[in-house]
Formats: structure tokens, C-alpha cells, sequence
């Protein structure tokens, strides 16, 4: 993990991609935002509040077995929640725009 603060997401993003340079990882990542658009959806469609206790099960659980069992990292939430935030939803973008591998 780096040991600079990041002020700005455009210089936090790079560094948020190196920390995924793992396929499987990635993967699962773009599995688990999948899951919570489609948890958010049965939230709205519903109005139960337990589609948005899957939906952070989904998001988080999903990325955080790829950090830690394939890209061997700690995620970058716990030092940078909102960028992290931001980051996965750019990159899930990025992964349909053809930017990103899987």
C-alpha cells in the first residue's frame, strides 16, 4: 500500500488499478458491482432494506476474496473509502467501455 495521501482521484486511480492487476480479482469485482446494481434494483422494486444488506455482502465480499486470496493486497477501502468507492464503479465502467481486461 502506498504511504502518500491522495488529494485528488485522478491521481488516486492509477494506483487503484495497479492494485488490481490480478485477472481473477478483477473478476470478481466486476461479479460482486454486477450483484449489488441487481441488489439496488430489488431495493427500489421491493422497498426491503434487506436488498441493501446483499448488496454490501455482495460488493465487498466478492472484492475482498480477490484481494485477499488472489491479488495477495489489502483492499484500498480501509485507507481510502470514498476513492475506493469511486474507483470500483470507474473501473466496473472501464471494464464495459473495453478499457480493462478481464
Amino acid at each position: 500500500m502506498s504511504t502518500s495521501r491522495y488529494t485528488r482521484f485522478a491521481d488516486f486511480y492509477p494506483f487503484y488499478l495497479a492494485e488490481h492487476s490480478n485477472t481473477t480479482c478483477r473478476r470478481l469485482h466486476f461479479v460482486g458491482s454486477t450483484l449489488v446494481l441487481a441488489c439496488l434494483f430489488k431495493l427500489a422494486t421491493t422497498g426491503s432494506l434487506a436488498w441493501l444488506l446483499y448488496g454490501l455482502l455482495c460488493g465487498y465480499g466478492f472484492a475482498w476474496v480477490g484481494h485477499f486470496f488472489f491479488e495477495k493486497n489489502r483492499p484500498a477501502t480501509f485507507k481510502y473509502p470514498l476513492y475506493s468507492l469511486m474507483g470500483d464503479w470507474v473501473m466496473y465502467a472501464d471494464i464495459w467501455r473495453g478499457r480493462i481486461k478481464l
